[in-house]
């Protein structure tokens, strides 16, 4: 098998082409992608964009370059489709801080409520779920909620917490977080901001309230790069997945972006080293094997794509 070392970029760029042509593939990826693979991708997006685009895609074959959560939303939303992911092991640190049985049993235990759970979930977690929100839209579908309604919100308390501040809610928070989004360092957030004194700070409301707090403009992936792209301000700086910088600065060339680090961070940067596991090589073997592919249990599918639809169909 080729190595990526004796293989150049642009070369793996040809062959992913060719064979996305042979054998009418679509591939969708994240923002939080390394910037080669947002290049080869046909879509690129958020966990919302993605869900939408996957539910009108007319191909047989997608290959989703993200976590494996969201190449098992592509499949409940896809079923008669082959989805594959370049990398199995691409997980999630919050889908996996909500277990499903876990979950259940908390449901179990707070009787009444209506569930509202995060995209970054299982497919398990999305069948006992009755609305499935992004970052993008989980304001506006939690407000479309009567003001009285009892609300269980899984599994970021980061984001439902930020949620309940927005919107006066008082929603039931499960105890998760994403291990990128929670690590920002406040400390060197201060420290930036004192070095760009001109700087806005673009932040996503996985982050930790101390940090948002900070902020001046809180939203999902999608919502910085639009705030970067229509703003007259020149300089961000950008606690969110690193990735999203290549599109930010794609899109406006002539505007600077600095990565708010982690609190442990070495690089300056704050990487998903899961988001990370995607590779040009991988992608292109994963479309010449047409493996790894995705499967949902059926009875599981049939349960969770109802939130999904709910959640389409709000936003």
């Amino acid at each position: 098998m080729t190595s990526t070392k004796n293989t150049s970029s642009k070369t793996l760029k040809k062959e992913i082409e060719a064979l996305k042509k042979e054998k009418g593939a679509i591939i969708l990826g994240h923002y939080y992608q390394k910037g080669e693979i947002q290049d080869v991708a046909d879509y690129i997006g958020d966990s919302l964009a993605l869900a939408q685009q996957a539910y009108k895609i007319d191909a047989p074959i997608v290959v989703m370059c993200g976590v494996y959560f969201m190449a098992e939303t592509c499949k409940i939303i896809c079923p008669d489709k082959k989805v594959l992911i370049p990398d199995a092991s691409a997980g999630c640190s919050l889908a996996d801080s909500c277990n499903a049985d876990d979950f259940r049993k908390f449901i179990e235990e707070h009787p009444g409520h209506t569930v509202v759970s995060y995209v970054n979930t299982s497919a398990a977690v999305k069948a006992l779920t009755d609305i499935v929100v992004t970052s993008s839209n989980a304001k506006k579908i939690i407000e479309s909620l009567p003001k009285d309604e009892k609300i269980i919100f899984g599994p970021d308390r980061n984001l439902g917490g930020y949620i309940n501040s927005v919107t006066g809610r008082n929603m039931l928070l499960w105890d998760g977080a994403c291990h990128v989004h929670d690590r920002f360092s406040i400390e060197k957030l201060a420290e930036l901001k004192r070095q760009y004194p001109k700087a806005k700070t673009l932040a996503h409301p996985e982050c930790r309230k101390q940090l948002l707090i900070l902020a001046d403009k809180v939203g999902s992936t999608a919502a910085l790069l639009k705030f970067a792209i229509e703003s007259e301000y020149d300089e961000f700086l950008v606690a969110t997945e690193s990735g999203i910088l290549h599109e930010m600065q794609k899109k406006c060339p002539q505007k600077k972006f600095i990565p708010v680090p982690a609190e442990d961070s070495t690089c300056g940067c704050n990487d998903c080293n899961f988001m990370k596991l995607n590779t040009l090589e991988k992608l292109r073997d994963c479309l010449r094997d047409e493996t790894p592919e995705v499967f949902v249990d059926k009875s599981i599918a049939r349960e969770a794509i109802k939130p999904i639809k709910r959640m389409l169909e709000l936003s």
